[in-house]
This record gives C-alpha cells, structure tokens and sequence, in this order.
C-alpha cells in the first residue's frame, strides 16, 4: 500500500524581505505566513523546522501508541515535543539534530519496558527513517 500526502509552498519575493504560504492538502494548514524573519528572527508565522518538528513529533508518538498496543498496554496521555536543530554548515544551513522529548502516563508498564518501546519507536517511526541527522530521545514516564 502507497499513501501519499502533499503540501504546498507558494513564495514571492527575494529571501530576505520575500513572504511565503505554506497549505496541506488536508487543510490543516491554509496559507500559513512562513518567511526568513519567521525562520530565523523569531518573528510570527511558522517555519519548516517546527514543521517537520511537529510531524517528527506526531510520527514517532503514533508509532509508540502502536508498539503500546501490540503490547495491550494503553497510554493515559503522551506528549511529545521534538527540538528541530538548524545550524550553519559551509555557505549555507542545515538541519543537523531532532531532540524527542515525551512525557508519558502509561498505566501498567515499568521504565524499562517503557525506555525499549519509546527507542524502538524513535527508530522505527518512518520520519525518523526519513531525516539523516542524529535523533535523540528523554522519555519520562509519569
């Protein structure tokens, strides 16, 4: 089975003072403002780091729900925040590190157990697959 997802960037103007719109196919999204200013001086709008930071986010918290279940265990709760890292390489930038944070209520699993699945689900979850930059995971069970 093939699945496949689009989103779209539409972008006017020189990289400095130039705007962008940034929409997913399911709506998600709407022409979201992202620009240089929002990417690298903090300013309102989004970004592709905490875009791919939050699909990274949700990726890896699903493929850990799945590996929960095929355990018959059920989390209370999950959050997971993933810290893209962009730095400067040569004459340009490059998304060197993905930093996984979860903070899980899992009822009936002890940490050990918890540490395995969560780094199986960091490895395996398919855009952890996809990023060639170093994944790296705190999971906390509360």
């Amino acid at each position: 089975m093939k699945i496949v997802r689009s989103g779209t960037a539409r972008w006017k103007g020189g990289i400095q003072e130039g705007q962008g719109a940034i929409s997913t196919e399911s709506g998600a999204l709407k022409e979201h403002p992202y620009g240089f200013r929002s990417r690298f001086e903090g300013q309102k709008g989004t970004n592709p780091e905490e875009l791919l930071g939050a699909a990274h986010a949700g990726c890896f918290t699903m493929a850990l729900s799945k590996l929960l279940g095929d355990e018959k265990l059920t989390a209370t709760r999950m959050d997971t925040t993933a810290k893209v890292s962009l730095e400067q390489s040569g004459s340009g930038y490059a998304i060197t590190a993905v930093h996984l944070i979860l903070k899980a209520e899992i009822p009936d699993v002890d940490d050990e157990g918890f540490q395995l699945l969560a780094a199986k689900a960091k490895a395996n979850c398919p855009v952890s697959k996809l990023l060639n930059a170093k994944i790296t995971l705190d999971a906390t069970l509360v």
